[in-house]
């Protein structure tokens, strides 16, 4: 019994002299990385003294904070940052669905700015502005060293303005300048039309209106055709939508399912995921749905895209999308500013995340160019830049490297399939119809 109770004792003493041993160092590593930020600390505190005493130019030093908190965000990927107090109540206004400018849907690429969509009906998109363009003066001005919101104000002013941004464009061999007045956007989220008897929706963004406007205008749509039952099927067109708010994506996608998950969060730590699930009503009484989604078509759309062709509700038409997979939350910071900071990575029903693969559309549609001169070998090689090439954007770390390659394995036959309308459009328009009733079945 003595020698079972000093082997225990020993065992005990052994406990404590490994523990000892193990978390020491870990206390002195904590206790270092806590000195090296305090270190890092002193050193920003030290340069700022310097600016202000020694700059060749006097500097606002409210301006000197405001910069080193964004790029402190802008630092760990392309949609964090700060607002200033005039940004966050320009976002304010803008998800209420009207604002000042010149209704461009913007990121920052490489020192440029780049336009995701330009919004339709406003005085970029009535201009000439297309989704790809690279903006690169704005009055002359270069943009090149600003960050996005520095830039974004230049482009605003006051209402009947002009203003003359110049634009980088792919397929034109020099840029040019376009003159723009600015105006004041009051966004109609969803304009609804019908061709014969297709109700055709198109949906511009994703704001406070966008549900309503779509339960109203597709209602609309049903009268003037006579009743639902009149209606062949609704065409809901994302294309160029740049995205919006994550709560009317869901309200999009509830209006045309009647149960299932439409998307789930996932975020840093596992237990604040959520699931979104649709409740009982489809508006359209179950008629077909094709989606349209291009390279312009990002978050929000692409949640609403996803969840519809997850559940095989609706058949997804034209070329892949954005590729923004990552949910921003705006957090209020005291003197009325605020922060966008990506919080989570956002997944379809399936499970997939989007993150820069985007969307793959079920049966591929090239949209031909405006210019018929452009085509050539050099339009041919023209390739789309999309959120996997933005610097610092997320990486997609919910697939395997096998269902990565499943995913551009399909994309592929379907590009494949898209070069048969070159040499017999009727046959291949045959096979894209088998194939999109096929995406309507039921699943296996």
């Amino acid at each position: 019994m003595k020698k079972f109770v000093m082997a225990a004792l020993g065992g005990t003493l052994a406990g404590v002299i490994a523990t000892t041993q193990i978390a020491g160092p870990l206390v002195a590593q904590e206790n270092t990385q806590q000195t090296n930020v305090y270190e890092q600390l002193d050193l920003f505190g030290d340069i700022f003294e310097r600016i202000r005493a020694q700059y060749v130019e006097e500097v606002d030093e409210k301006d000197l904070i405001e910069a080193a908190i964004n790029g402190m965000l802008t630092s760990l990927d392309p949609h964090s940052g700060y607002l200033s107090p005039d940004d966050a109540a320009d976002m304010r206004v803008q998800t209420r669905g009207e604002f000042g400018g010149l209704g461009i849907e913007v990121t920052q690429e490489e020192g440029f700015v780049k336009v995701v969509s330009p919004i339709d009906g406003t005085p970029a998109s009535d201009a000439g502005v297309e989704a790809g363009d690279f903006i690169t003066h704005v009055d002359g001005e270069t943009l090149l060293g600003l960050t996005l919101d520095e830039a974004v104000e230049l482009m605003r002013g006051p209402v009947g303005s002009e203003t003359l941004i110049t634009v980088v464009r792919e397929g034109e061999p020099e840029p040019f300048e376009i003159s723009i007045i600015r105006d004041t956007i009051k966004l109609t989220a969803v304009r609804t039309r019908t061709e014969g008897n297709t109700v055709v929706l198109r949906v511009t963004t994703f704001n406070d209106q966008t549900f309503p406007n779509l339960k109203d205008g597709l209602e609309k749509a049903a009268d003037d055709l006579g009743g639902m039952d009149n209606v062949n099927g609704i065409v809901l067109d994302l294309r160029n939508n740049p995205g919006g708010l994550l709560t009317q994506a869901i309200r999009v996608s509830d209006a045309f399912l009647n149960s299932g998950e439409i998307v789930s969060t996932r975020g840093r730590n596992a237990a604040e995921g959520e699931r979104f699930n649709a409740t009982e009503g489809d508006l359209s009484n179950g008629k077909p749905i094709v989606v349209l989604i291009n390279g312009g078509s990002a978050s929000a759309s692409e949640i609403v895209a996803g969840a519809l062709q997850d559940h095989r509700r609706a058949i997804v038409v034209g070329t892949k999308s954005f590729g923004k997979g990552s949910v921003q939350t705006v957090m209020p910071l005291r003197g009325n500013g605020a922060m966008r900071l990506t919080t989570s990575r956002y997944y379809t029903p399936s499970g997939r995340s989007i993150q820069n693969l985007g969307v793959s559309p079920d049966i591929i549609v090239e949209q031909p160019r405006r210019n018929p001169e452009a085509e050539g070998e050099e339009e041919e090689a023209r390739q789309n830049r999309t959120e996997a090439d933005l610097r610092g954007s997320l990486s997609n770390d919910s697939l395997s490297e096998d269902e990565i390659k499943q995913i551009e394995d399909e994309r592929a036959a379907a590009e494949e399939a898209a070069k048969l309308r070159e040499d017999d459009y009727q046959l291949a328009y045959a096979v894209d119809l088998l194939k999109g009733l096929m995406a309507l079945g039921p699943k296996n």
